[in-house]
């Protein structure tokens, strides 16, 4: 679907790495161009023409996420550097104000580093309490699990709309739905499901989303912090600099801006920022449950000719995502990932930022295939057939 948009993939790969990063389609990077050879300027500061062209370009990719994503108003979205970023915001900019010592916050052993070390550090800081929720048995989180949980002590509920490892898509407007009716702020990590699949910040009542550009087409060094804007007009910014007060003075009072103008001190990654918004024009004009259902049709088909093979060890062959780890038997992770390049296969190895998962798996490190629009059922064949002459894999890592 759509390979001939991605310039890498006129060579002879098979791209399995979509978890980490995603390619780059013709129209985003003609975008990025434009800006540095056409209209190179910073942004709200020029009153000349590529200034105004920049400033509109810039604005127009801002209503564009509030589209995507269905939140309240453009004034929601808050340009960052990636996901990691915008969870700081949260943690350090909202948390630290309004929580306080024995608050607890609910996360899971199956959470990205990006949504377990700002808590750790919050909890060294002030000294809330850190519990990891139970995972089923194919350590999906089940809405039963998040309802045992919560305790009278409860005030945030931070987890992955979908997993970056096992992939388990999480019914996050049940959670949220739970979480408005309690009184407990809902922190959704959408790196790994916004790129994928519909997420509705509004329907599933979320009270921070996050996500990166780059995971979804678009460049890297952007994301997004979508933040309902009362709790965004109550938080406070972690950067001060240029472009986000309204003045200053040597007796040491200042004003800052509104939101999200105050969120976004200094010069913000403009061509970045661009680029982000010709990715999701690129995946609104396919459609999002188009693009779930496709992958979420490759992925039945590689566990189906994966388990034809014996030494092959599956970790989450049912989760709805294009998602799948896997090992082969006596191997480690990365001499498997090793001998995929051989034959131009990129896959992931290794415990991918999610180091407590090992509790609940048993194993530190796995190999990750993850899928997105551009890869097809031969990219799969090509997988398969490698990993089947697996007797292989020492004669050409060694």
């Amino acid at each position: 679907m759509h390979k001939e948009d991605f310039p890498m993939l006129e060579e002879d790969i098979a791209y399995f790495d979509n978890g980490a990063t995603t390619l780059k389609p013709k129209s985003v990077v003609l975008a990025m161009d434009k800006y540095y050879t056409e209209h190179t300027s910073n942004i709200h500061r020029g009153d000349y023409d590529a200034a105004i062209i920049t400033n509109k370009l810039y604005d127009d990719t801002r209503k564009l996420v509030k589209n995507f994503v269905n939140c309240n108003s453009d004034k929601e979205v808050i340009f960052t550097s990636g996901t990691t970023m915008s969870i700081n915001m949260v943690v350090f900019g909202y948390m630290k104000k309004h929580l306080s010592k024995g608050d607890e916050v609910l996360l899971t052993k199956s959470e990205h580093a990006s949504n377990v070390l700002p808590w750790i550090r919050l909890s060294e800081e002030i000294g809330i309490v850190i519990k990891y929720m139970d995972l089923s048995s194919d350590y999906s989180l089940s809405v039963e699990s998040v309802e045992k949980a919560i305790t009278s002590k409860t005030r945030v509920i931070s987890i992955a709309h979908v997993t970056n490892v096992i992939g388990d898509v999480r019914d996050i407007e049940t959670i949220g739905m739970i979480c408005a009716s309690k009184g407990i702020l809902f922190c959704v990590d959408g790196a790994q499901s916004v790129p994928h699949i519909k997420v509705d910040f509004k329907k599933a009542n979320i009270d921070f989303l996050s996500f990166s550009g780059h995971k979804m087409l678009g460049p890297t060094g952007v994301g997004v912090l979508v933040g309902k804007e009362r709790l965004l007009d109550d938080m406070d910014p972690i950067c001060y600099g240029g472009g986000m007060n309204s003045y200053f003075e040597a007796d040491n009072s200042y004003e800052l801006k509104k939101t999200p103008a105050k969120f976004e001190a200094g010069t913000p990654p403009i061509a970045e920022v661009i680029g982000l918004g010709e990715a999701i024009k690129y995946l609104m004009n396919i459609g999002m449950d188009k693009i779930h259902d496709y992958e979420v049709e490759l992925k039945k088909y590689l566990v189906a000719e994966l388990e034809k093979i014996p030494n092959i060890i599956l970790y989450n062959k049912n989760s709805e995502s294009g998602i799948l780890a896997f090992n082969v038997e006596g191997v480690f992770a990365q001499e498997t990932s090793i001998y995929l390049n051989h034959y131009h296969i990129y896959v992931r190895a290794g415990n991918h930022c999610t180091k407590m998962l090992k509790d609940n798996l048993n194993v530190k490190n796995t190999v990750r295939v993850s899928m997105y629009l551009y890869n097809t059922k031969s990219d799969i064949d090509k997988l398969v057939s490698a990993l089947k002459n697996s007797q292989d894999i020492f004669k050409i890592v060694i």
